[in-house]
């Protein structure tokens, strides 16, 4: 018999958690064990029930959503499903990725009550994605704190040294705001080559993102636009919303593309479209890394990466939030070199 996934929902509106209680008790595969609403609350029912999965509202009065994130992650972690209005918490919605929340829902404002229910299939899937998260978290140390201050960013695009790669892309889904902030942080300026990264991520969030991760590297971090020069000591991140691919002008230089197409990806952007278009341009000289996430995005491209004579590396299951992405290109034997979140950055630089 499966396993009921436990469930307890956080937030301050009466009407919010009954709602979302109804949305999460039409599935035969859950059970809300309680409703809390506030932070504090919250936290006593943490330890008291020993939910699976929490939904978590942001802003609240009292313990707000990220005090209960700070104080839960570091006592006992578990998979965190924010539930939030976007434009009352855009800049805490990054920070509760960063304290260890594994998934996003946009709630609609808090006067539009009737389209509550719009988000019932996606908050569904979301709450048994976050189920399958491997917790132990990763430590504050190694998340949210750069290894070394990173080396002030050079005022023009270091040269191109000889190698074996022109450009490094990485794929990467649930808990990558966090893999990410603890790998980026360990490249410096002059790192020989561009990196260009496919995060999912909510609309309207990757431009911050990219900011927040721009102020701790060394490396030029922006969110990719059309026509963006791909230079070394810079990282393009994919805009939530619309691929990212590249494109060869007549002079050699790559320039970032952007597109709605193809619109049958499970997601958008998609690994497999910056994984497959990297290989039409770059050819053999592509290093493709998959990180943490759940699902297969990446496993195509990754095909298409191999095919043409570039290399991939995998992180490593122990240290995945969710080892699916990672799994599907390993058990494919497309990977070449497998490496823990602590060892990625250094494993990257060796292959490049």
């Amino acid at each position: 018999m499966t396993r009921l996934i436990r469930v307890l929902v956080v937030d301050d509106s009466a009407f919010v958690r009954k709602i979302v209680t109804q949305m999460l008790s039409r599935s035969p595969f859950i059970e809300v064990v309680g409703s809390a609403r506030d932070g504090g609350e919250a936290l006593e029912m943490c330890e008291r029930l020993r939910p699976d999965v929490v939904t978590l509202d942001l802003v609240m009065p009292g313990i707000d959503g990220l005090e209960f994130l700070r104080r839960q992650m570091a006592t006992h972690p578990i998979p965190v499903v924010v539930c939030s209005i976007s434009h009352e918490s855009g800049a805490a919605a990054l920070e509760a990725f960063e304290l260890g929340a594994v998934e996003f829902v946009q709630k609609p404002t808090a006067l539009a009550t009737d389209r509550v229910f719009e988000i019932a299939e996606e908050l569904l899937a979301k709450v048994k994605a976050a189920a399958a998260v491997n917790m132990p978290a990763r430590g504050p140390d190694e998340t949210t704190a750069p290894v070394a201050a990173p080396r002030a960013k050079a005022g023009a695009a270091p040269p191109v040294v000889a190698g074996q790669t022109d450009i490094v892309v990485i794929g990467i889904s649930t808990g990558g705001p966090q893999a990410l902030r603890h790998v980026i942080p360990r490249f410096a300026a002059d790192f020989p080559v561009p990196i260009a990264v496919v995060l999912h991520m909510p609309v309207g969030y990757t431009e911050m993102y990219a900011q927040r991760l721009n102020d701790i590297s060394g490396l030029d971090v922006v969110e990719a636009h059309d026509g963006d020069l791909i230079r070394p000591g810079a990282m393009f991140l994919a805009p939530a919303g619309r691929h990212l691919a590249f494109a060869r002008a007549g002079d050699g230089a790559v320039h970032a593309h952007l597109d709605l197409r193809p619109f049958d990806t499970p997601h958008r952007p998609a690994v497999d479209v910056l994984f497959r278009s990297a290989a039409e341009v770059y050819g053999s000289r592509v290093l493709g890394v998959v990180m943490t996430g759940m699902g297969t995005d990446g496993l195509v491209g990754a095909a298409h990466i191999k095919a043409k004579g570039g290399r991939i590396l995998t992180e490593a299951e122990s240290s995945c939030v969710v080892y699916g992405m990672p799994r599907a290109v390993v058990e494919a034997c497309l990977s070449d070199r497998v490496a823990t979140l602590n060892d990625m950055a250094s494993s990257i630089m060796e292959m490049v």
